[in-house]
């Protein structure tokens, strides 16, 4: 089962543009299915296959001198054999074709510093994540209860395969988080890793700590700096940096930890239902995580650096979400509170007071029901969030 993604159109237009498109994201994100579908044509070459990484390590002229009376050329997974891209250069050079060369990679440091030195201006790069809250609902299989969407989380199997999450999830954390990730700085005690994994979803949702992660670990604050890197690039967890600006005054510079799927993080916390959530103490960090990571999504899929913040001043007064524009902000408060409680929108009176902004341009984002407005700002469904004006600043 094909699930059209948002991102499809964008991928055809740079490809008429550019001699190389790179499509990142973790691995079985759908890089691999949109390629192959929008590209059909193209010759599809796995660079995790042994015998096809070593002709192209060994060989890398005559590899690719194969591939030249191609229509295109898939090359999968192309982290595995970076030094590929020097001679993807000479070969763009000469043969000038527009779209030839379609990249996907799941190691985003590895990568980026790579076309940094060689592909720069050659290729276009999009961002490719797990499933849309608006995709899902597009599809029709976007569950009806906030804890099933939670607890399956987005990756595309899933839903595709009709896989049981549970299952597929562990094994997803077995074969590429605690395997392939861990493999990527040779962390070698893979229980003092797992430990790691467990801390860092128990802390989703709060402000990030790195002595209290190192202490309860028993590694050093730097490990724990260049684990959290690691997770990071290969698309586990994102950091939500605080607004750079606070009316000429900053005053936070902690980040808040979150994951990109909800499903991972409910795995590493033991959660083995739906139900489970219910009354978890981490439920609304897990909702906000879901929120804030889509809304990401939305902006990779347009194109677009995802620009989004939180703000917190000395006395305590807090918004989950700011997002920018240019010169503009748009707050959004997340709650996973099914009932929409006036206490909800103080975070955002205050913030609209000090910034003087207009309270028809904040929103609350909740996981009942339905769309309110109201004087202090607007609440949204978890199921509308695809309507929040995040494009159209």
């Amino acid at each position: 089962m094909f699930i059209k993604r948002k991102i499809a159109s964008r991928l055809k237009k740079l490809s008429a543009q550019f001699p190389v498109v790179g499509i990142l994201g973790p691995r079985q994100s759908g890089k691999t299915t949109i390629a192959k579908a929008l590209f059909p044509s193209y010759k599809y070459i796995n660079l995790e296959e042994l015998d096809t990484r070593r002709f192209a390590e060994e060989d890398p002229r005559r590899f690719l001198k194969a591939l030249e009376e191609e229509k295109g050329v898939i090359l999968d997974e192309i982290q595995r054999v970076p030094s590929l891209l020097s001679y993807i250069q000479v070969h763009v050079d000469e043969w000038q074709k527009p779209g030839f060369f379609l990249l996907t990679g799941s190691e985003n440091i590895l990568l980026n510093h790579h076309i940094s030195q060689t592909l720069a201006g050659r290729i276009a790069l999009v961002t490719l994540l797990p499933l849309s809250l608006e995709e899902l609902e597009e599809a029709s299989l976007l569950p009806k209860e906030m804890e099933r969407i939670l607890f399956q989380g987005f990756y595309p199997p899933v839903y595709a395969k009709k896989i049981e999450p549970q299952e597929w999830i562990q094994s997803y954390i077995q074969t590429y988080v605690e395997r392939d990730v861990r493999h990527l700085k040779q962390i070698s005690d893979l229980s003092l890793f797992q430990k790691f994994l467990q801390l860092c979803a128990g802390r989703v949702g709060q402000l990030l700590d790195l002595t209290s992660i190192g202490n309860d670990c028993g590694i050093t604050a730097h490990t724990v700096r260049s684990w959290l890197s690691l997770l990071e690039a290969t698309y586990i967890i994102f950091l939500l940096q605080p607004h750079h600006k606070n009316f000429n005054k900053r005053v936070m510079k902690t980040p808040k930890l979150y994951f990109y799927d909800s499903a991972i993080a409910c795995h590493l916390l033991s959660i083995r239902s739906p139900k489970d959530l219910m009354g978890h103490y981490l439920r609304g960090g897990l909702f906000e995580s879901m929120i804030l990571s889509d809304l990401i999504k939305q902006r990779f899929n347009a194109g677009l650096m995802p620009n989004l913040y939180f703000w917190r001043d000395k006395a305590g007064h807090e918004v989950d979400c700011l997002l920018e524009y240019g010169e503009k902000l748009v707050p959004i408060e997340i709650k996973s509170s099914e009932t929409i409680n006036s206490d909800f929108f103080t975070g955002l009176t205050r913030w609209n007071q000090l910034a003087d902004n207009d309270p028809a341009n904040s929103y609350i984002v909740y996981a009942g029901k339905e769309k309110q407005s109201r004087s202090q700002g607007t609440a949204l469904s978890w199921r509308q969030l695809s309507s929040l004006p995040i494009l159209e600043l």
